[in-house]
């Protein structure tokens, strides 16, 4: 068993917790979006050209509510870093590695996303929500680009780095062809400020947790599956 880090338990643990809690997240988004907003209001916020209008009207009518899905879903993106990082150790090769480190810097573009949330609440908070959205809108680019847009191109790195560990995965045989696809198809749900997330956004987080979960209740239990040179084009 690898010593290095993350090791058995924080791998394997984060292997099962990280993407459960991150489908959470996305649940819980999409449910306080629901319920949140009247119907009416839901009609207007589907009306509007970006997500962030519904969602800023949304924290304004049960703060509680998207405060919890938000948190658990930066909850998510944290637990899933020594995640993919035990991933890419278990397949192991240049191409996972790489495939490893961008899925990283995706999940840290996640977390700068998540502080421009949380910075967007709270100004509805001191301003009310007509001034907080118009001033939020104005800069909308410039806020979800963030500094020299760093966050915005290491958010690239979710799509592109899901790819390259799935097709390291699937070479390897540690993954077979469905789980290798099911890391990939999760790998495509969206990046950025304010969004509001539905049900596609839950299944696909979902075929995450299908393909990860098992693996770390592997490692946990210190029996892994021996990989072999190359994953049949049908198989698991």
């Amino acid at each position: 068993m690898n010593t290095f880090f993350p090791g058995r338990w924080i791998g394997g643990g984060t292997l099962v917790l990280g993407p459960v809690v991150l489908c959470a997240g996305f649940l819980l988004r999409y449910v306080s979006s629901v319920t949140a907003l009247t119907p009416q209001q839901q009609v207007w916020a589907e009306a509007q050209p970006f997500a962030a209008y519904g969602q800023l009207l949304a924290y304004t009518s049960d703060p509680a509510l998207l405060t919890l899905a938000y948190a658990v879903f930066a909850l998510g993106a944290v637990l899933l870093f020594p995640a993919f990082i035990a991933l890419a150790q278990q397949v192991g090769g240049s191409l996972a590695f790489w495939g490893g480190t961008l899925l990283v810097a995706g999940l840290f573009a996640r977390l700068y996303f998540a502080g421009a949330d949380q910075t967007a609440f709270q100004l509805t908070e001191v301003v009310g929500l007509d001034q907080a959205t118009n001033a939020i809108m104005k800069e909308y680019v410039d806020i979800s680009y963030g500094p020299w847009r760093v966050p915005v191109w290491a958010s690239v790195g979710q799509y592109a780095g899901s790819l390259l560990l799935a097709v390291a995965a699937w070479r390897s045989g540690l993954f077979g062809t469905a789980r290798a696809l099911m890391l990939l198809l999760a790998g495509g749900t969206w990046m950025g400020v304010l969004k509001g997330a539905e049900i596609p956004d839950v299944l696909l987080t979902a075929l995450l947790c299908v393909a990860l979960v098992p693996l770390g209740a592997q490692m946990l239990r210190e029996r892994l599956p021996t990989p072999t040179d190359r994953s049949k084009v049908l198989s698991w």
